[in-house]
């Protein structure tokens, strides 16, 4: 893991760049007494405010001081300065952030308000009025910026423990009686790390400008001593005279700034990359050649086969979300992916994509869009499927859409990306996708935020989002729940004619039995993380071939009911920690026996694709009523 991270790292040529530079300041600085031709505070009057020669490789100062050794030296008092800065600020901040986070209530209260006030006082007059009650000196510099610092790391190690205490292997933790303090380091601290990392390499460069600006107003290091500051003020002094003095110290500050800033930018990128295709390397080693074992059909679009997914449970149990899920989309069908909330049709959709949320992994199953193989893929070449040949329409209007970016903005990144269009033709492109989804006035619109659109044109511009790039399949996330009963039944309309126009498959997941009529082919219907019954729309409708299917149809609402009630299905999807033992439907079926207690049901053929997990379908019609 740890060499994939640093190829990962090493592989941008400019954080590559920023590392040997970092590595060779660093060897100079530590090496200094032998590198260096000069004493760094050795003086010649003959030669002050000499330029670089063979002698004095960048020159001298007002004292005729060598800077080269002085710049070298000024990288010390910058390190030195910058591992004791940070060491305060990460041992004070991040231990209380996680207290903060983790504990919530009056504590969080309190600490949050002392962080937001220190937040309100811009960093370096905080910093100067620490070192005013410290006294100047490098000792208080660091002091003082430790202090400010460890603000940020609190704030940052609340914020993302917030997030990570509700993990499901933090509750286990709980369970097992494991001391608090241990949770919060040896469980939780190391899976908050990775932000913490990227936050050390992005704050080094602010600790090194204000450690250079005390310096540089007398209240850091001493007078003549060769911080780059110092070096910057006593340049300054003599600018006119010798403007070349402030050069060296100024541009080894410069660079070495941008250094730790395009350092930062590389590890939080190897680290989100290296997150995510740990999670694909391990999906990659549990799944090693079973998955090419699994029989598909070769002309599908989208086959699934035997998927399951698992998430740490507690007590090192791991919890099975999906089990056993099969299914297929042909090219130009719509799939209906049915079920109560909870039954596992989002996370079905999401491994399809290699998508599951970390830390959750495929551990078993094939899943081959066009007949390649995508659960062994890595995370670049996932990525050039992703919105390309597969595209996700979202439930919200506008959760697919930055808030911050112009339609036109979004659709071009889109454009640009996948289809390597100039901006111009991503443009224009963008503006025909608009009118292809039937948004009014689409010029003006396309140069809009999303908080300037309504939740219908939201989802438009969502759809021509996913459409962008002609997808072949299309993954449709109950599109039009969140919409009006008018304007969704304008999404449905746009959706099915742009299917015929682009000839994509669908697969469309909803709880809503009237919209799968309306819209779909085939139906699969989900329950407890299992498919139960596969088939086309028709034959669903007519003649359910699982209780589970025939419960959601008696649901529906019929013009013809004598009474005013309206039939539900009693009980609830029970939690993945919960599910029963054989059957899973069977505590809240009507026609189960004991025998649907006992062992696994497996899928059963019915006539040609159809399919139901059943162990009566056999023995009671279900398209009886009770």
């Amino acid at each position: 893991m740890r060499s994939t991270f640093w190829r990962r790292l090493l592989r941008d040529p400019f954080t590559f760049t920023a590392v040997i530079y970092l590595i060779i300041l660093a060897f100079l600085a530590l090496f200094a007494n032998v590198i260096t031709p000069f004493e760094p505070m050795e003086q010649n009057l003959i030669a002050r405010f000499g330029t670089p020669s063979g002698d004095h490789w960048l020159g001298t100062d007002d004292f005729g001081r060598d800077l080269f050794s002085r710049v070298i030296f000024g990288a010390r008092f910058a390190f030195q300065a910058l591992f004791v800065s940070l060491g305060i600020a990460v041992f004070t901040g991040v231990p209380v952030g996680l207290v903060a986070g983790y504990f919530g209530g009056q504590i969080d209260r309190v600490i949050s308000w002392i962080i937001d006030v220190i937040f309100t006082v811009p960093a370096i007059m905080l910093g100067f009025a620490i070192v005013a009650i410290l006294g100047s000196g490098l000792n208080s510099a660091m002091i003082a910026l430790g202090i400010v610092f460890s603000s940020r790391f609190a704030r940052l190690t609340r914020g993302v423990m917030i997030s990570e205490k509700s993990e499901l292997y933090v509750d286990g933790a709980k369970v097992g009686g494991i001391p608090t303090v241990r949770i919060l380091f040896r469980h939780i601290l190391p899976n908050i790390a990775p932000s913490l990392i990227v936050q050390v390499a992005i704050i080094s460069s602010a600790v090194l400008i204000l450690e250079a600006t005390f310096s540089f107003l007398g209240l850091g290091v001493n007078a003549g001593e060769p911080a780059w500051g110092r070096m910057l003020a006593e340049g300054q002094a003599r600018l006119r005279q010798h403007p070349w003095g402030v050069v060296p110290p100024g541009l080894a500050l410069v660079l070495t700034v941008i250094a730790f800033n395009l350092l930062g930018d590389g590890i939080r990128d190897a680290i989100g990359r290296d997150t995510r295709n740990n999670q694909l390397t391990a999906t990659r080693k549990r799944l090693g050649k079973t998955a090419v074992s699994y029989q598909h059909a070769t002309e599908a679009t989208l086959s699934v086969r035997g998927l399951e997914v698992q998430f740490p449970g507690s007590n090192k149990q791991n919890l099975t979300i999906l089990q056993d899920v099969s299914l297929e989309i042909f090219p130009g069908e719509t799939l209906g992916l049915v079920g109560e909330s909870g039954s596992g049709k989002s996370m079905t959709a999401l491994s399809a994509l290699g998508l599951v949320p970390a830390p959750g992994q495929v551990t078993q199953g094939s899943v081959q869009f066009e007949g390649r193989e995508i659960t062994m893929l890595s995370e670049a070449d996932l990525n050039k499927i992703r919105g390309n040949d597969i595209a996700i329409i979202f439930q919200e209007p506008w959760a697919a859409l930055n808030p911050s970016m112009t339609v036109a903005t979004q659709l071009i990144d889109r454009l640009t990306i996948h289809k390597g269009m100039s901006k111009a033709a991503a443009r224009e492109r963008a503006l025909q996708l608009l009118r292809t989804v039937q948004i009014p006035d689409p010029e003006r619109r396309l140069d809009e935020y999303p908080h300037q659109l309504s939740g219908g044109m939201a989802q438009r511009v969502g759809i021509a989002l996913a459409l962008s790039c002609e997808p072949r399949l299309l993954i449709a996330d109950e599109p039009s729940t969140a919409l009006d009963v008018t304007v969704q039944g304008q999404i449905l309309d746009l959706l099915t004619q742009l299917q015929k126009e682009f000839g994509m498959a669908i697969l469309f997941i909803t709880h809503d039995l009237g919209v799968v009529a309306e819209i779909a082919d085939r139906v699969a219907v989900m329950y407890a993380g299992e498919v139960v019954e596969v088939g086309t729309a028709e034959e669903l409708f007519s003649n359910p071939r699982h209780p589970y299917t025939k419960a959601l149809l008696e649901t529906l609402p019929h013009n013809g009911r004598s009474d005013n009630k309206l039939p539900v299905i009693d009980g609830l999807v029970p939690p993945p920690s919960a599910w029963p033992t054989g059957c899973r439907f069977h505590p809240r079926c009507k026609f189960a026996v004991e025998k649907c207690k006992e062992g696994q049901v497996e899928l059963t053929a019915v006539t040609g694709k159809r399919v139901a997990r059943c162990l009566r379908l056999n023995e009671i019609d279900f398209t009886t009523k009770e």
